[in-house]
């Protein structure tokens, strides 16, 4: 195979190969009988690009007749060749490529002015056909733009973003950066740009769907399309189909295929399961609360007590305790204490039950004075109003 780029389509074969190093790490060379064939794709196959030259863009190409090779080889060897795109078009004339089959070298001679040759010898390795299956004639939706208004509209997505999602009606296209379910929405930002049908060259919808595709490989054909001046068009039906992008002249075709994460209808449907089957809150009415949960909790935040298996009596602080022997001093002064609080309630209101420390039927914890007032239920009041007259009789 022997093919010459002669003026600016050495340039615009540079920015080819540029474009498709963003898409994966190996340049796959196809010599065919309608053009030269430039293809890559990703490590998880979910993007595909190719760029198909006919034999018009080139001022000579030549392949033997019957001729069926193909070869793959680094990427970034072969941008090595077309390193400055920016001083490329001013000086190089024209750029001869051909394949050695015996010595497995793929050339690349670079003709400068002056008269100044570089010279690049590539390995490459024999490889299978890489083609992807797609029938972009067969989407719902088609559009068509210049490549300035697709730029304008990705400008304001951060160099970081992986993946965007374009959603179209009638008259309209939102495109907004991805955002995963999972992320934390306080922490995350929304960025969306509606363009209007009429900012296209071709506006076509017949399914109002949403797809979702990585951003990378997209500027990777914005910068090739921008370059050569070429209207974007793209295809797409519903999400989990591939987006196909494509760029189109007399003397080249450029498509990109881009997977489309898919609506997964199972996981909606366990998140709106899962939140329906969350409990109501509870009322917010004490009366209608557990009370015994609400006395274990209760009793655990204040102290931890003996096992709930065998509870202990209710003792209740009486004058006869005072007279018992005790061996905790402490002990002995707070009985001692509630014995002359007692005595002076008692003069002042005899049916008035004495004032005393109540122990959880629960844990038997002890609780202090004010805790018993803010927290103790009804129905324990009363129980200790019955405690109190069968210490009156016994006294």
């Amino acid at each position: 195979m022997q093919c010459v780029v002669t003026g600016g389509n050495v340039k615009v074969f540079a920015k080819a190969v540029h474009s498709l190093s963003r898409i994966g790490d190996e340049l796959y060379v196809e010599p065919q009988e309608d053009g030269l064939a430039l293809r890559s794709v990703n490590s998880s196959r979910s993007a595909y690009a190719c760029f198909l030259f006919a034999p018009m863009f080139f001022s000579r190409y030549s392949i033997p007749s019957g001729h069926n090779f193909r070869c793959k080889m680094a990427i970034k060897s072969v941008q090595a060749v077309f390193r400055s795109l920016a001083t490329l078009e001013k000086t190089v004339e024209k750029c001869h490529i051909e394949l050695d089959e015996q010595k497995d070298r793929l050339t690349f001679t670079l003709h400068c002015k002056h008269g100044l040759l570089k010279t690049h010898n590539l390995s490459f390795q024999d490889s299978e056909s890489l083609q992807a299956v797609f029938d972009k004639d067969s989407c719902a939706n088609v559009f068509r733009a210049q490549p300035r208004l697709l730029v304008d509209t990705v400008v304001h997505f951060p160099p970081s973003l992986e993946e965007v999602t374009v959603s179209v009606s009638d008259e309209r296209m939102w495109v907004r950066n991805h955002v995963e379910e999972e992320a934390e929405q306080s922490k995350s930002m929304l960025t969306e740009l509606c363009l209007a049908s009429d900012e296209f060259d071709h506006f076509a919808v017949r399914a109002h769907n949403n797809v979702t595709f990585c951003l990378k490989e997209f500027r990777g054909l914005l910068v090739f399309a921008e370059s050569t001046d070429l209207p974007i068009s793209m295809y797409f039906d519903e999400p989990g189909s591939p987006v196909v992008l494509s760029v189109t002249d007399n003397v080249l075709e450029g498509n990109f295929v881009l997977a489309t994460l898919s609506d997964d209808p199972s996981r909606r449907k366990n998140s709106s399961k899962g939140a329906q089957m969350q409990p109501p809150p509870p009322p917010d009415d004490f009366m209608n609360d557990d009370i015994d949960s609400y006395l274990i909790t209760m009793d655990t935040s204040i102290a931890a007590g003996p096992s709930t298996t065998s509870p202990p009596r209710p003792s209740l602080a009486d004058p006869t305790c005072s007279k018992q022997p005790d061996v905790d001093s402490h002990r002995t002064r707070r009985h001692s204490e509630e014995e002359k609080e007692m005595e002076e309630d008692e003069t002042s209101d005899a049916e008035r039950p004495p004032n005393k420390k109540f122990r959880s039927l629960f844990f038997g914890s002890v609780l202090s004075q004010s805790s018993q007032m803010t927290t103790q239920p009804l129905t324990t009041q009363e129980v200790l109003a019955s405690d109190s007259e069968d210490d009156a009789q016994l006294e």
